[in-house]
């Protein structure tokens, strides 16, 4: 079997390469990928090389949103066949430090993350990954539905930790595809009224889609007073904030509840932003951060299955493995015209 894979060569260029087929160690199962998500994070170091601290050195496989088929197990595998279809959590964590003891395994400081520098991600043909990080997927979840398991768990573990309720109004930043599924998992929760804001309209058409009661465009109103207006000047009990805009990470306190939440989901282009902790004080007011996401493969594929939330129609866009390139730069190109890209391997 040949295995192929593209590999970001410098910024906004890439290059294809055969690479040796993965080894399989005991506990491992080898998998054909089928479907591979482009993420944000992948397009930010397609086109600026590095996101923080992490820096692409050299040429470099990216993607982490995955599902595929497995060929072949390792000789400890008890849970997995050839042939079963799979959903690949990208982190691969220690297993001794106290946080993933503790259960709390997205914050291990020893994690290797699918397509996170120095780690390579996903779009090649075949990649070896541990059992217990593949989740079967039902016959009656594809694997386009499988690769977005792991943008749902963001969704679901932002609206965990932000502890959306029965009856509870939330206000969502950015339609992009954390935003969508943040939606997706708030409705699920329970919410009564989902507001999402977002200065692209097919994005926010699509907020609409999936069960948005309101959507605000910053360009055509007033954010702060469009809302205030829905929320008969209360506010929301939870703001989730996915845009990773230093504005509207600000404006976050403005639309807040007495004693609600704020969660914050998208990362901003700096380390260091102002923020009226004052107003927060005054409403008795939570931040809470998120990263990644922890323990919730299994509850995302079976919502997906049960129907309880559909990711399916998120996706916007579908390119060929061949054309990956031209896909990075679609998207970078149409951010108007695109909500969720992903690229068929198989």
């Amino acid at each position: 079997m040949k295995n192929k894979a593209i590999f970001m060569s410098g910024t906004n260029h890439m290059v294809w390469k055969e690479v040796p087929m993965p080894t399989v160690k005991d506990n491992d199962v080898l998998i054909k990928v089928e479907v591979v998500g482009i993420c944000g994070s992948d397009v930010h170091y397609y086109q600026h090389g590095r996101i923080g601290d992490f820096i692409v050195n050299g040429d470099f496989i990216l993607g982490h949103e995955c599902a595929g088929e497995v060929i072949e197990v390792g000789s400890d595998v008890k849970n997995l066949k050839v042939g079963d279809r799979v959903a690949l959590e990208p982190g691969k964590t220690c297993g001794k430090c106290e946080f993933c003891k503790t259960g709390r395994y997205n914050l291990c400081p020893s994690v290797e993350f699918f397509a996170t520098p120095p780690f390579h991600g996903v779009l090649t043909n075949y990649v070896a990954h541990p059992e217990d990080m593949c989740f079967k997927l039902p016959e009656n979840v594809s694997s386009t539905e499988g690769a977005l398991v792991e943008p749902l768990a963001v969704g679901l573990h932002a609206t965990s930790i932000g502890d959306v309720k029965l009856g509870d109004t939330v206000v969502i930043y950015g339609s992009g595809c954390i935003g969508l599924v943040s939606l997706l998992a708030s409705k699920a929760r329970g919410a009564s009224k989902i507001i999402v804001i977002d200065v692209l309209d097919n994005r926010l058409e699509t907020a609409l889609k999936l069960g948005a009661t309101h959507v605000v465009n910053p360009k055509q109103s007033d954010v702060v007073q469009t809302i205030m207006e829905i929320t008969d000047g209360k506010g929301a009990e939870v703001v989730i904030e996915t845009a990773g805009a230093v504005v509207t990470v600000k404006q976050t306190v403005d639309l807040l509840k007495i004693g609600g939440t704020i969660v914050l989901v998208g990362m901003t282009p700096v380390d260091e932003i102002e923020f009226n902790f004052m107003k927060l004080m005054g409403k008795e007011g939570v931040i809470k951060p998120i990263f990644r996401y922890r323990n919730l493969y299994p509850v995302a594929i079976n919502a997906i299955a049960s129907g309880a939330i559909n990711v399916k129609d998120i996706v916007s866009h579908e390119f060929d493995f061949n054309d990956t390139k031209e896909a990075f730069d679609f998207v970078v190109k149409n951010a108007k015209d695109l909500v969720k890209g992903v690229i068929n391997i198989k």
